[in-house]
């Protein structure tokens, strides 16, 4: 049986991650994880063009490197032999290519219902339709991909912790043994929403065999294991209900797919007695999803605006009566044209007090547009005297004693670090190495558009 590893995007940068699996007896069948964007090249485009927006296409998204070149499918004769776009989670460095992407294969995309709901919100924003049916599969979960002649394969969600709901690390059963694709994940057991890991079948799967583990290398180098969602919990609710600010402003911006983190923003902020405002197109946009997905507990407990009347009002009581209401809103990286950063420009209904306060419960990706954003927002709120809270925060990316700790409990036959540029790469294989694993033998260190057999 045949059993090849294409490594179509992710491998040489941060973003755009899309991995292929060719398999069969003749190799007649392949399924594809994954077809993100890479956002650095998304926000250039942007921040050059205000319309950029309505005018991306296919053709244009190739052109600035925005979305995976999965040619390489067709130069090897495999893009009609596509049984199933897989995708893990609902980031859009892992979802946000499908609406360019998948009309090329005559597949179904699957995914968890959150991530699949998040999908429709993307689809519906451009105004995009794409053949495909959608398919959902509840964490832990298995979607039955059908082949060639009459050659079926089992793909488990099982059940992962990251920093937006229902991620699944992926486990594609084969005759050879599991592949295994955990991009992304943490090791979380005591997760704000939904399960933690799904321990038991780690140990299921390593009893059967694991023939290869694709696993996020974003901080391999970091010798750490990632705090839980608990801590950032802690975190927020030290800033939120430990700091005087009974007659302050509270705004606070963070990750609008990261709704266990919302949640503890909305809880915290009920029990200061303050009605809590979600302004902004991507926090509606992704609480949306979930509550779709049956899986927002303070849907009841919020009230969201997103055109520019209602936001331009909600702003209004907001500072009109600041001990009354805490701002949750965009903006967390500076983005222009985000809600905090045109409050910070004084283009929005919002004015600021000394001592207001401004919460940052994220961590500035390190692009340089992101940079340079967060830089100047920062330097317009100083200006207005505000109290800034930076970096309430705890990653959803799994450290290097994360990794080591994964790796031990699946035991795979073959590592193939992933979900980043070399120097990201390297500290995985490092720790492979370490773990037993020989260079170019069991250890695989992967390029965009590189093949690798494995049977």
């Amino acid at each position: 049986m045949v059993v090849e590893i294409i490594t179509i995007g992710g491998y040489n940068e941060v973003g755009k991650n899309q991995t292929a699996v060719r398999l069969g007896k003749n190799g007649d069948d392949v399924v594809v994880f994954d077809a993100g964007l890479f956002l650095p090249a998304v926000i250039e485009l942007q921040e050059a063009d205000a319309n950029a927006q309505q005018k991306l296409d296919e053709e244009k998204m190739r052109h600035i490197g925005a979305i995976p070149d999965d040619t390489i499918l067709d130069k090897l004769g495999l893009r009609n032999k596509v049984r199933a776009l897989l995708i893990g989670h609902a980031h859009l460095d892992h979802v946000g290519a499908v609406q360019w992407l998948s009309y090329r294969y005559k597949a179904d995309v699957v995914g968890t219902p959150y991530t699949m709901e998040v999908l429709k919100q993307l689809l519906g924003d451009n105004n995009h339709r794409i053949p495909n049916p959608l398919k959902t599969v509840k964490p832990n979960g298995v979607y039955k991909v059908k082949g060639n002649n009459g050659k079926s394969y089992d793909v488990e969600f099982v059940n992962m912790t990251h920093s937006t709901p229902q991620t699944a690390m992926m486990v594609l059963h084969t005759d050879e043994g599991a592949i295994v694709y955990a991009n992304d994940y943490k090791l979380d057991n005591n997760p704000i929403l939904g399960d933690k890991p799904n321990y038991q079948a780690f140990e299921r799967l390593r009893k059967k065999g694991v023939k290869a583990l694709i696993i996020d290398s974003l901080y391999s180098s970091s010798e750490q294991k990632t705090p839980s969602e608990k801590v950032a919990r802690d975190l927020l609710e030290e800033v939120l209900l430990t700091i005087n600010n009974k007659k302050n402003g509270i705004i606070v911006t963070t990750f609008s797919s990261h709704i266990a983190r919302l949640k503890s923003i909305v809880e915290f902020s009920r029990k200061l007695n303050r009605e809590v405002l979600f302004v902004g197109r991507s926090l509606k946009k992704y609480t949306q999803a979930s509550i779709s997905a049956g899986i927002c507990p303070f849907k009841n407990q919020i009230r969201m605006a997103s055109y520019k009347n209602q936001v331009e009002s909600f702003l209004k009581k907001a500072t009109s009566q600041k001990e009354r209401y805490v701002v949750v809103c965009t903006g967390h990286q500076g983005e222009p044209g985000s809600i905090l950063e045109r409050i910070s420009r004084h283009q929005l209904p919002y004015k600021f007090n000394k001592g207001d306060h401004v919460v940052f419960s994220s961590k500035t990706i390190p692009v340089p547009a992101n940079m340079a954003n967060r830089e100047q927002v920062d330097k317009r709120l100083k200006k207005e005297n505000v109290r800034i809270f930076d970096n309430v925060h705890v990653s959803g990316h799994g450290g290097r004693e994360d990794a080591r700790d994964l790796i031990e409990m699946l035991q795979p036959e073959h590592l193939i670090p992933s979900h980043g540029e070399m120097q990201k790469l390297i500290p995985m294989m490092e720790l492979g190495k370490e773990l037993g694993y020989k260079v170019g033998k069991t250890v695989h260190l992967m390029e965009n558009g590189k093949r690798l057999k494995l049977s």
